[in-house]
């Protein structure tokens, strides 16, 4: 009986090991890219001679390259050439209505053409847009950068942005809460044209208690060091800083509290010249310290301080992106241009004193712990500010104000998917990311403004190479 068994069980053994012997047929990865010199962000090193591979738009492998080769569907040659995680761009706008929502569509192009994988849109009134954006994004039916949105804007009664949640009461900051959560928006964004510091506060408050992420603006009359400790997540541009670098900050803020019940309130601009006035270098490191071991992060959005500053000096009429800025979005630039134009002589000298001294924080914060997160303010209203390229000019500037190449790549790319929590899915080239991807022709930590060399962007696993990004950019531009 146990003879007749073993008989049986031959063949079945026998067919067995023949197939723990047969070769496994070689996988066929849908990108590869070979002998490529990938910059490691997290570290700011160089890694040269890798070979990446791309399989359902995941990174699967990331190592040296070797001499064996790998079936593939698509193949980049990476010889002389810089690979970097697709750029993030923290703060964008979508806005401007229904009859600029086609407009603003286009300038998915655009960020995408400049190797922008992903950006955070800071506040408008196109949220529903903007999803179904994401939705043909997800479908490979449309063309662009991921979105992360903030919804509707928080702010007070009378809001200066349309389509912003108007709060007073802790009742009424509940309701927009409410809807911001069934909305599914990914944080919190608070202006400051109309909200009351105590407001403001308490949205900070309301918002940790649920899990929500807050950036934003802040009225002066509360101190950046409140809004911190209520759990603020991230200061969006320097003034709000700034005022917290002033070695008479509770006296400035006790003056402009004052002055809100009287005819002329007292608000930003009126008050940056006692504050740069009364810099200190003391309080500057205080609520470094404070920013830091509270992780509440920093956006400098130095580029459109200095686009604005110098707006009265600089004809943008022959701009080269001019011409795929969409003509209604253009039409919004005359508010700000206009505004700048009738700035007096003396005015203009402190904006462009002011900007100077807000690069100077930059590396001060960086220094201090700090997190940098690179964002431009691209988007309509902000006049010749372009999507894509502007985000472009940030880094170098950030590189300018005194941080490193690798500092200011890191502020683009992972320091942005650690701040939205995705950072163990993107933001770095690493084997299980998401393929979003920026080949360049020359070595951005030699020269950070080598972003600019685009070979290729890979978004969602899919590759655009040089004359296809130009394809993207002809269909978009101005007949």
């Amino acid at each position: 009986m146990k003879l007749t068994h073993l008989l049986l069980g031959l063949p079945a053994a026998a067919l067995l090991a023949s197939f723990a012997h047969r070769p496994t047929p070689p996988v066929t990865y849908d990108l590869v890219i070979s002998h490529v010199n990938v910059v490691d962000v997290a570290t700011g090193q160089l890694r040269p001679d890798q070979m990446v591979a791309v399989q359902a738009g995941k990174l699967v492998r990331v190592g040296p390259a070797g001499q064996a080769t790998y079936a593939a569907k698509q193949r980049l040659d990476g010889r002389g050439r810089y690979l970097v995680p697709g750029l993030w761009d923290m703060h964008v706008h979508f806005r401007g209505g229904d009859s600029l929502a086609a407009a603003n569509k286009k300038n998915l192009t655009l960020y995408l053409a400049h190797g922008i994988t992903t950006v955070r849109d800071c506040g408008g009134d196109l949220t529903p847009r903007i999803f179904q954006w994401r939705r043909e994004e997800e479908a490979g039916t449309l063309a662009g950068p991921r979105i992360f949105t903030s919804g509707p804007k928080i702010d007070g009664p009378g809001a200066y942005w349309p389509g912003s949640l108007e709060v007073e009461t802790p009742a009424q900051i509940s309701k927009a809460l409410d809807s911001l959560q069934k909305l599914r928006v990914d944080y919190v964004k608070i202006y400051d044209s109309k909200i009351s510091g105590e407001a403001y506060l308490n949205t900070i408050a309301q918002a940790e208690k649920r899990g929500m992420k807050t950036t934003g603006h802040m009225p002066y009359s509360v101190t950046l060091g409140e809004a911190v400790n209520r759990g603020l997540d991230a200061t969006e541009h320097l003034y709000y800083v700034f005022k917290a670098c002033s070695g008479k900050e509770d006296s400035l803020t006790a003056l402009v509290r004052q002055s809100l019940t009287t005819p002329k309130p007292l608000g930003l601009f009126a008050m940056l010249p006692a504050v740069y006035d009364t810099y200190s270098p003391a309080a500057a490191q205080r609520i470094f310290r404070l920013m830091a071991s509270h992780h509440t992060a920093a956006v400098p959005t130095l580029a459109i301080g200095r686009t604005l500053a110098e707006l009265p000096d600089n004809d943008h009429a022959h701009d080269t992106l001019l011409a795929y800025i969409d003509p209604r979005i253009r039409a919004t630039y005359t508010r700000r241009l206009a505004s700048a134009r009738q700035q007096s002589a003396t005015g203009r000298a402190f904006t462009k004193k002011l900007e100077t001294k807000f690069s100077s924080l930059v590396p001060q914060m960086q220094a201090a712990g700090v997190t940098i997160l690179a964002g431009s303010d691209s988007g309509p209203f902000n006049s010749f500010v372009y999507p894509g390229a502007s985000l472009q000019d940030e880094l170098v500037l950030l590189v300018q104000a005194g941080l490193t190449p690798a500092q200011a790549l890191r502020a683009a790319t992972l320091s942005g998917a650690e701040f939205m929590g995705v950072a163990a899915r993107t933001g770095s080239i690493a084997v299980g990311k998401e393929a979003d991807l920026l080949l360049l022709a020359a070595n951005p930590l030699a020269n950070i403004a080598n972003v600019k060399k685009i070979a290729a962007v890979v978004s969602r696993g899919r590759v655009y190479q040089a004359p296809e990004l130009g394809k993207l950019l002809q269909a978009i531009k101005n007949r």
